[in-house]
């Protein structure tokens, strides 16, 4: 008869089986190799340029919580292709999960990263005000991923359409036109206006003619993105 690995006894036989489990997944698992890869290569770049504590903090958090995420999306992944090793809707529903939350933690990450890095991109004095965070830059941010998250909510009710193929509204139609309506608060020239506008328009006529959408899907996702972001502007502007 075959005998049980016994559980560590000790601290240290548990630390080492933590350490085993890290390094079975970056042998294993291409994703984490390529988020470990860029951790080092966040370090190193946040080395060279003289980063405070808190803006070193907030790449370390950025970090240890992508890192935290793939570890539980391999881990979840192992237990589901363990318990049911053939195809079953209900495994891949947890796979699909445990990959969403990585893509969670990756556009948090990346939130993060861009608030530790802010002072680099604007003028020395204006990341640390009040007022930074309704800068028209940043709005026009927090205005796409409101226009985003809305596609995704009106999608789940609606159970019709994939988050990037079909459905109601049409989520590229509404960032879209949720970009082109911020440039009118950036006060570029009217050229530039139009040709925002412009590439708008074809990318919401790209998706009725490659027949992902239909006319109905694209206005709604039109009217969404630019009524969410000329809110979001007039609100906190």
């Amino acid at each position: 008869m075959k005998r049980l690995p016994e559980r560590p006894g000790s601290f240290l036989g548990s630390l080492n089986c933590a350490i085993e489990g890290v390094l079975w997944a970056v042998k294993t698992q291409r994703h984490m190799l390529v988020h470990l890869l860029a951790a080092v290569a966040v370090l190193l770049i946040a080395l060279m340029l003289r980063l405070t504590l808190l803006e070193f903090a907030l790449l370390a958090l950025a970090i240890i919580l992508v890192l935290f995420a793939e570890l539980i999306n391999t881990a979840l992944e192992v237990v589901v292709d363990l318990v049911s090793p053939d195809y079953h809707p209900l495994a891949r529903r947890a796979k699909d999960v445990a990959a969403g939350a990585v893509l969670v933690a990756s556009v948090g990450a990346l939130i993060m990263g861009y608030l530790a890095l802010a002072r680099f991109f604007f003028p020395p004095q204006l990341p640390d005000s009040p007022g930074f965070l309704r800068t028209t830059g940043n709005l026009a941010m927090v205005a796409a991923v409101l226009v985003v998250l809305l596609v995704v909510l009106v999608k789940a009710r609606v159970g019709h359409g994939s988050p990037l193929h079909g459905g109601m509204p049409s989520g590229h139609a509404g960032v879209a036109c949720s970009i082109a309506t911020s440039l009118a608060f950036a006060a570029p020239s009217l050229p530039v206006l139009l040709l925002g506008w412009l590439l708008a328009l074809l990318v919401a006529q790209s998706r009725v003619l490659l027949g992902v959408h239909n006319y109905t899907e694209v206005v709604a996702g039109s009217l969404l993105g630019t009524g969410v972001t000329l809110a979001v502007h007039l609100l906190f502007r």
